[in-house]
């Protein structure tokens, strides 16, 4: 659907951000755009902010997190990043950019605590789930960037999209324990994450269907494996 246009002048401060703004071909330091007393928090990601609903929410629940949130519509980017500023959030960056480009290109290994993907495009026609975003890929470049011990929290309402999700996850069953979902701090009493989606949908009656994963500490896995090469070594 195309994003609907607003009339009114969105005042985007410096939290709006799109490729203009970010040099070619080269992993940033990202902790640098929050910056002074901020520096040091946790980074989490989302991907697919649409109107901002969930990660304003969010960063005004967790302030000591700093989000930064993708959108690949630039008027909907503008009209988060106005809302933000009107809000004084001092904990978001808002990027007008193709979700997947920015972080091959530009997110150094093992940047966020979080990474939030809530009611992804479906794609429901088959000559275009290729364009699907959660796939075996991209799950591998999302390890890249998480943290030992990082969490994706992803949640759908398609159920062909989420059979989908959960073929590509048993791809990668090396790289990610699979959880149940539970809601992040900003979701109302009833809601599971509280977008406009979800609400949306909510009203239709559709079913939601949720998953976390979460990172191996390939490291751990590497120490304990030594660990008992040893023993065997020294029994042999």
């Amino acid at each position: 659907m195309r994003p609907r246009l607003y009339k009114k002048t969105l005042d985007t401060g410096d939290i709006c951000l799109t490729t203009d703004n970010l040099p070619e071909g080269e992993k940033l330091d990202l902790r640098n755009w929050f910056g002074g007393e901020r520096y040091d928090l946790p980074l989490e990601l989302e991907i697919g902010t649409g109107k901002g609903e969930f990660l304003l929410r969010q960063a005004g629940t967790v302030s000591s997190v700093n989000y930064i949130g993708l959108e690949y519509a630039k008027q909907y980017s503008l009209y988060a990043a106005d809302l933000a500023r009107s809000e004084d959030l001092k904990n978001i960056k808002i990027l007008n950019i193709e979700a997947l480009s920015f972080i091959k290109n530009h997110v150094c290994d093992e940047t966020f605590r979080q990474i939030h993907i809530y009611f992804p495009d479906p794609w429901p026609k088959r000559k275009h789930n290729r364009r699907r975003f959660i796939q075996e890929n991209n799950l591998r470049e999302l390890h890249r960037i998480l943290e030992p011990g990082g969490l994706i929290r992803i949640v759908t309402d398609h159920d062909d999209y989420f059979a989908w999700i959960k073929k590509h996850i048993s791809s990668v069953e090396d790289l990610f324990l699979c959880l149940p979902f539970s809601s992040p701090e900003a979701a109302g009493e009833g809601e599971l994450v509280g977008t406009n989606f979800e609400r949306k949908y909510q009203r239709k009656g559709r079913a939601f269907h949720g998953v976390i994963l979460k990172k191996r500490d390939g490291r751990k896995m590497e120490w304990q494996l030594n660990k008992c090469l040893k023993y065997i070594n020294r029994d042999a």
